[in-house]
């Protein structure tokens, strides 16, 4: 289904034909953020490594995705009942040896994130929204997170997301997100933002 907005179309992804589009999208729209970088600090295989981390959130079997606009905009949406977090899959076979070094790092915000999802009733939760490099700003952000979060009204489902920069967690207030707690940190890694956002009705 393709939604018009009043900056961008938002359309729900095809979990297989979209694929690559939403990794590339989510890829180059985070290849310079604080998080990212200090999880995937060569420059040279960050890329790669982005793609094989979203690879699985996108494919689990409660993940939506979403591409904005000239699918220039992706968006990951999982629905979490009561009770359970994201992460408490087992990681994939193999990928302590396709993160290398990068896997103790991954493990410890990992279990830092997970002691601090709630639990209390089910939600919708946005592990990543990213914007092309060359079109943020430009209002596809806005419009993915308009499209999902009037169903998510529509249904009674509150929201729960994890800012990466002080300029996202802003972004996310201006939509009805508020604090939850402290940020997140893992020995030197940057802050991450835990944020709620209860159904309005």
């Amino acid at each position: 289904m393709t939604v018009d907005t009043p900056h961008a179309s938002v359309r729900q992804a095809d979990p297989r034909a979209d694929l690559q589009v939403v990794l590339d999208v989510l890829t180059d729209a985070f290849m310079n953020d604080p998080v990212v970088c200090w999880l995937f600090p060569d420059p040279g295989v960050r890329g790669l490594l982005q793609r094989h981390f979203y690879r699985p959130v996108l494919t689990r079997p409660a993940a939506e995705a979403y591409l904005a606009g000239g699918d220039e905009g992706a968006a990951i949406w999982v629905a979490l009942p009561s009770g359970r977090t994201p992460y408490e899959e087992e990681p994939p076979d193999g990928s302590a040896s396709v993160f290398g070094g990068s896997s103790a790092r991954l493990s410890a915000l990992g279990t830092a994130l997970a002691a601090r999802h709630p639990l209390g009733e089910s939600h919708l939760y946005l592990p990543c929204m990213g914007v092309a490099g060359g079109r943020q700003g430009t209002g596809l952000g806005s419009a993915m997170l308009r499209h999902r979060l009037a169903r998510a009204d529509a249904d009674g489902l509150p929201a729960y997301l994890e800012a990466s920069t002080p300029r996202s967690r802003a972004f996310y207030q201006r939509h009805g997100f508020t604090d939850l707690g402290e940020p997140v940190r893992v020995a030197d890694s940057p802050p991450l933002w835990p944020m709620w956002r209860p159904a309005h009705r």
